[in-house]
């Protein structure tokens, strides 16, 4: 009996020495057990595979790979990742014949993931994790190439030395794929990979549709992504034959921990390890701007995120859908030919765009044994189908070899403003839209001349002409000031708008605000607007609404309500919007039975998209805007409930080199302004940032308290949320409201933080709430036009508006 229990202890103790302690190394018969420190550590301690759990509130658990040394956890690989084990039961085994299964010992010992589907018929296998982060099986004692690897099967990282591709004889292809969320490793709505029609090209697909297009590569580099040529940090290498496009990296410092990845929010980025106070360093990413959405200006349509309106149509070509181009903002349709092609008569010629995307090349074919541009144009012009052509190669030096031939009309591309960005696309025209072009050019170059020589006369005249207008309008302002003005806007007439309203019947009528109501109308059948219309009493009036015009017209944005146009007869100031179904966002914060129906996905996808929509104010647009009143009542919800900041009559266009103003008249809403510009009358886009940080906590509709943020959480949504999700909004809100502006993030960190691991991000300091200082009430007013009544002010409250 004693014989007996020593053997036992004996035999436990030999399992949990293999479990516990087995190195790199799992050989058949000594299975790694999901219990504490049971790890296999790569030799140069840089890896480290076992069992763990994303979620500290979740009991599944996943076999992965993680940075053995860093903190905290960042796993780069997961094996059951659509198969979780139910608590501490699971067991990775190695077979005789090479096979490795993960098995749920707690369900009747029920695989929950297998290396292979068929046996790898090895005579003495071992599986070992290495140092690059690749876990091995192969034949022990042997170094020939593995017979499984984790690098064949990533989950949502891409390390140095993994390849993205697909061999079309095999039929494998190697992609990444988002984890669900950030606490669910199973596969999520996004993949990165390469498609392999036409010419090869790197593509990320959201739910199965282009999502995002990388475009070609040239040799040198990816032509659609220069931003994720990060300074040399990256060498990639393309490998392509008939049959297979392969595409890795090398990092040129190899000391330096660097990894590319898709997280469950869509964005691919490149990361590096800075230090544990820092975390991972963001040093490229895509989708970077509205240009990256695939096809955003349609076939023929160039996409420029520097100007307003975003798409153009390529020269002598005009938009398929004026109505829709010109009036909705909608360039999904793209563009036509001014003039039809003549291959018959061979009098076609070709027209050179620099500086772009490349088009999609998913319908391209490519010819490297051309040298010579001419050779490529030749080539183009004996193909009736040709639509445009490119260099193909750079890679050889000079000017390069191959040629790339689009048959299709050229889509999804993109205009770099910067110089040295992106290649030169030659669009094959009509002879007679080549000369067009040609002589406009000319023409150009001369009218260029002639301004630049009477450039003096010209500025004299307009000074002199200011004066003149200026000192008309102080002595005058007549009724229809803004009737003969240039809107760079539709002008809607009177009677189509009644028509719309029910002249304006009260059963339409969806609200009433400073400006004034607020009408609901029918243009067509599918096509819904919202008017404000300016109230005679109106304290904002005009200025205020050529403000809003000016500040809105030119900026299209998924995340700013889109301003149809406008009606400016018979007395009447009334701007046509699109109608948005769910109304504004106060209403489903501070209604109990509203805020139900608002689930913690929505409440993050809508802090996400006004974050979005700031940064591009900020940062993205034509023009630089300062808001000035953001808060929940000027969020409106689409029918999907995507946010689209509204209401611009208080914002204000800044300047190339401005930062900040300075003014007596202080307008908002109290409660979401920053101290210094309800005190001091300054405002900049920090101002912004915190009202942005009010509306995150009033969404969170929870206080900050160590240790207990989510206790605090919204009872309405407190059974489905996404514990890390939840603690960086509330720590992102609290560092947007800090008091001092140079301690609140910009809109562009904003983001970047809000795609972090909350654990990561800096700690704020106390907020503004609270500024005790003495303020007249003749300084400022209200967008209600209300005056302060105290001369204590509380800054910010959380209390439903």
């Amino acid at each position: 009996m004693i014989a007996r229990i020593l053997f036992l202890v004996f035999l436990l103790v030999a399992v949990f020495f293999s479990a516990s302690s087995a190195g790199d190394t799992l050989i058949p018969g000594q299975p790694l057990l999901d219990v504490a420190d049971a790890t296999l550590v790569s030799a140069g301690e840089t890896f480290e595979l076992g069992f763990f759990s994303p979620d500290a509130n979740s009991t599944n658990r996943y076999l992965g790979i993680w940075y053995h040394s860093l903190s905290p956890q960042t796993v780069v690989w997961v094996a059951n990742r659509e198969r979780p084990v139910a608590g501490r039961t699971g067991r990775l085994s190695l077979y005789p014949n090479g096979t490795l299964l993960v098995t749920d010992g707690g369900n009747s010992s029920t695989t929950v993931w297998s290396s292979s589907s068929g046996s790898l018929a090895l005579a003495s296998p071992v599986a070992r994790l290495l140092d690059t982060g690749n876990f091995v099986v192969g034949e022990e004692m042997t170094s020939s190439p593995p017979a499984w690897e984790s690098f064949g099967f990533p989950t949502d990282t891409l390390l140095p030395g993994m390849q993205l591709g697909v061999n079309t004889t095999s039929g494998l292809r190697t992609n990444i794929t988002s984890w669900r969320s950030a606490t669910d490793p199973a596969s999520g709505d996004y993949t990165l990979g390469i498609d392999w029609h036409g010419v090869p090209q790197q593509m990320l697909w959201r739910a199965g549709q282009k999502y995002w297009r990388a475009g070609p590569w040239n040799g040198l580099y990816i032509t659609g992504a220069p931003q994720m040529d990060t300074e040399n940090l990256l060498q990639y290498q393309i490998s392509v034959d008939s049959s297979e496009f392969i595409l890795s990296y090398t990092v040129s410092n190899p000391s330096v921990a660097v990894r590319i990845t898709i997280n469950s929010s869509g964005l691919n980025e490149i990361l590096t390890w800075v230090d544990e106070r820092q975390g991972w360093n963001v040093r490229g990413y895509v989708p970077l701007d509205p240009c990256d959405n695939y096809a955003r200006c349609g076939p023929n349509g160039v996409c420029s995120p520097a100007m307003s309106p975003l798409c153009r149509c390529l020269p002598k070509f005009h938009p398929a859908n004026p109505r829709n181009w010109d009036l909705f903002r909608d360039w999904s349709g793209g563009c036509m030919r001014d003039t039809d092609l003549d291959c018959r008569n061979a009098t076609d010629g070709f027209i050179k765009q620099t500086g772009l995307k490349l088009p999609d090349t998913s319908t391209a074919t490519v010819d490297e044994s051309l040298s010579t541009l001419d050779d490529c144009r030749s080539w183009c012009l004996t193909n009736c189908s040709c639509t445009a052509y490119a260099r193909a190669n750079f890679s050889g030096g000079g000017g390069g070899s191959g040629c790339i031939i689009w048959t299709s009309p050229p889509t999804d591309m993109k205009f770099f403003p910067d110089s040295g960005t992106g290649q030169d696309l030659y669009v094959r025209l009509a002879a007679a839209d080549v000369i067009a072009v040609s002589e406009s050019n000319h023409s150009n170059r001369n009218r260029l001349g002639i301004i630049i020589g009477s450039s003096c006369a010209a500025i004299f005249l307009l000074a002199f002409g200011l004066i003149l207008w200026k000192t008309r309008r102080k002595h005058h302002v007549p009724e229809e000031a803004t009737e003969g003005e240039d809107l760079d806007l539709p002008l809607f007439d009177l009677k189509s708008v009644e028509d719309a309203t029910d002249n304006f019947s009260i059963a339409n009528k969806l609200g009433e605000g400073g400006y004034g109501p607020v009408y609901r109308g029918k243009l067509s059948e599918d096509q819904e607007m919202a008017v404000k219309r300016l109230s005679k009493t109106s304290t904002q009036g005009v200025d205020e609404f050529k403000n809003e015009v000016m500040s809105i017209a030119k900026l299209q944005h998924r995340n700013l309500v889109r301003l149809l146009g406008c009606c400016i007869q018979a007395g009447e100031r009334m701007l046509i919007y699109e109608y948005l179904p769910n109304g504004s966002l106060d209403t489903f914060l501070f209604d109990k039975d509203k805020r139900e129906l608002v689930d913690w996905k929505s409440r993050y996808n809508i802090i996400l998209g006004i974050a979005r929509g700031l940064l591009y104010l900020h940062h993205d647009s034509r023009y630089r805007i300062v808001h000035r009143d953001l808060k929940a009542s000027n969020i409106l919800l689409d029918k999907d409930m995507n946010p689209k900041i509204s209401d611009f009559g208080m914002a204000r266009i800044f300047g190339g080199d401005e930062t900040m103003r300075n003014t007596t008249r202080v307008v908002g809403t109290y409660g979401y302004m920053s101290p210094e510009y309800a005190m001091d009358g300054i405002f900049s886009v920090k101002s912004d940032v915190f009202s942005f940080g009010v509306l995150v906590l009033e969404i969170m509709w929870s206080l900050w308290k160590e240790h207990k943020s989510l206790e605090l959480v919204d009872e309405s949504i407190a059974q489905l949320f996404v514990t890390d999700e939840v603690l960086r909004c509330i720590k992102v809100g609290l560092l947007c409201v800090q008091e001092q502006p140079e301690d609140r993030p910009t809109m562009s960190a904003v983001l970047l933080m809000l795609n972090s691991n909350s654990s990561l991000l800096p700690e704020p300091k106390p907020p503004g709430f609270v500024i005790t200082k003495e303020i007249s009430k003749t300084e400022t007013s209200t967008s209600k036009g209300d005056s302060l009544s105290r001369n204590h002010v509380s800054i910010t409250t959380l209390e439903g508006r």
